[in-house]
């Protein structure tokens, strides 16, 4: 056999190959678009919930290290519904849209609030819970009814926070917008207070109430603050299955007792869609 005959059957012999390989890939290819958003998650048998875990009393960790919290029961129920098991990670938050669509995660479960800008880039579902923003204090006798009283007051809130978005809002920001001091964290925020070098803390209803249980709650509410999942932006077949979950959570009694677990027999927070 000569050399040009050698050379054609290698080269045969590697174009079979290829096409076979991309044969292979497109197949499979073909069976993965052919899945709904749901298949893939049922098929997996795992429902990935990613989350910040210091945001309690929805996701954080106990003293034993155990990630625990309302939106934690609140997605193990939806998990016993769907069948499937409910998997928690830890995320950056603001790297929350990119752990989605690399697929790391299937969803944001975690207090998360509903906006407009997350509902163009996410899937999100019905609204289960709303939280409020308040004002809290360290003094007693501090009790803000109306947001224009904030003008005699030091203010500490978190930064890039729904409080925040509150505060810049609200009709009197103006006259108490040089009074706010922001802070990494509400656990600073509420440092200064108890050292007296800021007057009031505004600060997420769920968050404040839980964490901080000495402190007065003002009258004044800032906004309702309503919380939503947010899943891939296409995943329209799973963000439906699992807000029919939620509602039968919600009507069976379960998200009530889950809630009064919680918010110490408060079950306001919760929503029927």
């Amino acid at each position: 056999m000569n050399r040009k005959s050698i050379r054609n059957k290698i080269f045969m012999g590697i174009s079979l190959c290829l096409l076979i390989s991309i044969s292979i890939i497109l197949t499979g290819c073909g069976q993965d678009k052919s899945k709904s958003d749901w298949e893939y998650i049922k098929d997996k048998g795992t429902l990935v919930v990613g989350l910040d875990d210091t945001f309690a009393p929805m996701g954080f960790r106990d003293e034993n290290d155990e990630i625990v919290g309302f939106d934690i029961d609140l997605a193990k129920a939806v998990g016993e519904e769907l069948g499937i098991k409910v998997e928690f990670k830890p995320i950056d938050w603001d790297a929350k849209d990119g752990e989605l669509k690399s697929k790391k995660i299937d969803c944001v479960w975690n207090g998360m609030s509903w906006t407009k800008d997350r509902d163009k880039s996410m899937s999100l579902s019905y609204k289960y819970m709303n939280n409020k923003i308040i004002v809290m204090s360290a003094d007693n006798n501090i009790n803000i009814k109306d947001s224009s009283e904030l003008s005699n007051y030091k203010i500490s809130t978190q930064a890039d926070s729904s409080a925040l978005d509150g505060l810049k809002a609200d009709k009197n920001y103006d006259k108490f917008k040089d009074n706010i001091k922001e802070y990494k964290d509400y656990a600073a925020a509420y440092l200064d207070m108890k050292a007296g070098r800021v007057d009031v803390m505004v600060i997420d209803k769920v968050m404040g109430e839980y964490t901080y249980p000495e402190l007065k709650t003002s009258d004044y509410i800032f906004m309702d603050d309503f919380y939503a999942i947010g899943f891939r932006k296409g995943d329209k077949e799973l963000t439906a299955k699992v807000n029919e979950a939620l509602k039968m959570i919600m009507d069976n009694g379960k998200g009530k007792e889950i809630s009064q677990k919680w918010f110490k027999n408060d079950d306001s927070f919760i929503v029927k869609e």
